[in-house]
């Protein structure tokens, strides 16, 4: 709990993009993860576009908040790789470089489980999820998020606007309060969209 506290008190409200991070994520090699992530691309979503896409808008969500860690970002990439396509050989994801370990395993930690209902994935991220799969959590809400401006099923984006507000507030809040009044501006642009047709 301690690493937590110490963690969020050292958080910039925005983190900028110095020119040091510029040349790091420079010499970040993220294509064999986008190749990767194209499996992704006939899979389409509530509010338009595919999941392909969906991964690259989360990882700019990573990077316009000045996250550079190499792992995260890489992460983010294939983030929905292993729950979204049948069957998908993990071996693909553990052999592109010597980072791949970790990205699998942040992986598989923002991945739901067969077993867990949504609530109990979002609260296990919560409660045990490392800050890494937090940050990412968050970036992956944000993106879905604002993709929820082209759905227009105010019964569906009622739904996971509430359950922004109950899961996701409480993990952005332990680690990026940037990030936090973003999901919270999108909240309060989503409600008043589905109390106008409700």
């Amino acid at each position: 709990m301690d690493e937590k506290k110490e963690y969020k008190k050292s958080l910039p409200l925005k983190q900028n993009m110095t020119m040091e991070n510029m040349l790091r994520l420079k010499g970040t090699h993220l294509a064999p993860y986008i190749q990767l992530a194209t499996v992704l691309i006939g899979k389409t979503r509530e509010g338009g576009g595919n999941m392909f896409r969906h991964q690259l808008d989360t990882m700019a969500v990573l990077v316009d908040y000045g996250y550079i860690n190499s792992v995260l970002l890489k992460a983010a990439i294939v983030h929905d790789v292993i729950e979204d396509v049948p069957n998908f050989n993990h071996n693909q994801l553990l052999s592109i470089d010597y980072e791949s370990a970790n990205v699998y395993n942040l992986v598989m930690e923002v991945t739901r489980r067969h077993e867990e209902t949504k609530p109990q994935f979002l609260t296990r991220i919560r409660e045990h999820g490392s800050i890494n799969a937090k940050v990412l959590k968050v970036a992956d809400r944000i993106s879905n998020m604002i993709s929820l401006g082209f759905v227009n099923k105010a019964e569906f984006i009622k739904r996971y606007t509430e359950e922004t507000v109950e899961h996701i507030f409480p993990i952005a809040s332990e680690v990026d309060m940037a990030m936090l009044k973003e999901l919270e501006d999108l909240v309060e642009s989503r409600r008043r969209y589905y109390e106008l047709f409700s």
